[in-house]
């Protein structure tokens, strides 16, 4: 994990109103409060800078906002505000802004604003209304120099107005893309020969995600397997009773590799404070080397769970989706279709290798193979199925240009039959039905593999894009 996620907010309003109209400013200083309550709830980090009404103030916002580096502005509008208050700010810190015209109340008081005698107190009354009157100004000025902005259109003191999402969605996203930032991917063997769709321009993942990718040896991961010593490896096999169910065709030698292997793996992430890992390796001409990568799936399915995605084939991309599927919470679970069944009108996915078992419809298995298919070696893998309910695909798929887009569906996980073959398999029913899903999907080109999260959360994926400037697309 990367610096403490941080998140700036600043009401903005006109200076020489004050003098005018009294207590106008402590109202919207007032509003402001609410506002940084409410999402002090969503988030505890927020640096409030207050009311930013003059082109000094926005420059002082600007530097205390960078020191404290915010990952995101939302920036309030209280009143009318000019748009040069709010430039020397937004250049300064150089994130994504968020502008909240939020309405103090559903509705103006007419009767009692007309009722009001003094124009002075009408006009007054009329400013702390006035929060839409300066948003095309300032929408027309980030346009012009090019700052991206995003919108959110609400009631402040309405507590079930769709704004609070809006915001809560924007506040996850933002902590995504800030731990994507930060986030240091181990990539460890190398690609699968010839599986062309996976070969990754590891420099795009720097200039889209940022992070940082550490390359390591499998015979430093083979050489931590050697050192495990038996307290560490028992306790890893509760570990794996505890979290999986174990068959008994499982041999206790095969337990004890896979432990051996598991330990071994905590100790490459905690040497190099890995947040994702991507991985293959043949192994062939080594039988240590070919031992410890065929006893890694269970270590790597318990490192998944704990928020440290595991991608086999050396997956990159599919590492990216599976952390971005993990970081907001829904699980992220290595996949890829392989059939259809037309009868139910059901597209089957899954695949060999670490699975997201606190997504799994009841306990996931582990069982014996006695043959990694199109692999090397033998050993002990995952069965599970993905519960039962709405799901979210996400694929990363690198374009003709070069560049990283997102590819994501909504769905359903249904019950039904799978093959029980010692692998993650799930039946997953689409809106418009397994043709037009595939067809569709397969249009923009990604890789085979995805990753799979439970619930549906296309709206913060796109959200997420935005802040990265990654194009989004959606198949239904």
């Amino acid at each position: 994990m990367g610096k403490n996620f941080k998140i700036g907010l600043l009401g903005i309003g006109l200076e020489n109103y004050w003098s005018q109209f009294d207590n106008l400013k402590n109202r919207l200083l007032g509003y402001l409060n609410i506002l940084e309550d409410k999402m002090n709830m969503m988030h505890p980090n927020i640096i409030n800078v207050g009311l930013v009404d003059s082109v000094k103030k926005s420059r002082e916002a600007g530097i205390l906002f960078k020191k404290e580096d915010v990952s995101i502005i939302f920036l309030y509008v209280t009143t009318y505000a000019l748009s040069s208050t709010v430039i020397p700010l937004i250049k300064k810190v150089n994130v994504p802004v968020i502008i909240l015209n939020l309405s103090p109340e559903i509705s103006i008081k007419y009767k009692t604003f007309n009722a009001l005698k003094n124009r002075k107190s009408m006009t007054g009354e009329w400013l702390a209304y006035c929060n839409s009157c300066p948003v095309p100004e300032i929408s027309n000025v980030f346009k012009r120099l090019k700052i991206p902005f995003n919108e959110i259109l609400g009631v402040l003191t309405n507590p079930d107005d769709e704004c609070w999402n809006e915001i809560q969605d924007w506040i996850d996203s933002a902590k995504v893309a800030h731990e994507l930032f930060y986030n240091n991917m181990g990539l460890m063997g190398h690609y699968y020969g010839g599986m062309l769709d996976i070969y990754t321009n590891l420099t795009q993942v720097y200039a889209q995600f940022g992070g940082h990718i550490q390359m390591i040896e499998v015979d430093e991961l083979s050489h931590l397997v050697k050192k495990s010593n038996s307290i560490e490896t028992n306790q890893k096999i509760e570990d794996f009773k505890y979290e999986f169910e174990i068959n008994k065709d499982c041999k206790i030698l095969d337990l004890e590799k896979a432990a051996k292997t598991s330990v071994a793996l905590d100790k490459i992430v905690e040497k190099y404070s890995l947040g994702s890992i991507a991985y293959y390796y043949k192994g062939s001409g080594n039988e240590q080397n070919k031992n410890t990568m065929s006893s890694i799936i269970l270590g790597t399915s318990l490192l998944t769970i704990k928020g440290i995605p595991v991608a086999g084939e050396y997956e990159v991309k599919n590492c990216i989706a599976m952390k971005i599927l993990s970081l907001f919470g829904v699980g992220g679970s290595f996949t890829e279709y392989y059939a259809v069944d037309f009868n139910d009108d059901i597209v089957l996915m899954g695949h060999d290798g670490p699975g997201h078992t606190k997504i799994a419809e009841g306990k996931a298995k582990v069982k014996p193979l006695e043959v990694y298919h199109g692999k090397v070696g033998d050993g002990l893998s995952i069965e599970m199925s993905v519960k039962n309910g709405p799901v979210t695909l996400l694929s990363v798929i690198e374009s003709e240009k070069g560049d990283f887009e997102f590819l994501v569906a909504e769905g359903e996980s249904v019950s039904g039959p799978i093959l029980e073959i010692g692998n993650t398999n799930s039946r997953y029913k689409f809106k418009n039905g397994a043709k037009s899903f595939i067809k569709n999907w397969n249009s923009f080109g990604p890789a085979h593999h995805c990753a799979i999260g439970v619930g549906h959360i296309h709206h913060k994926i796109e959200k997420l894009a935005k802040i990265l400037n990654i194009k989004v697309n959606y198949v239904n």
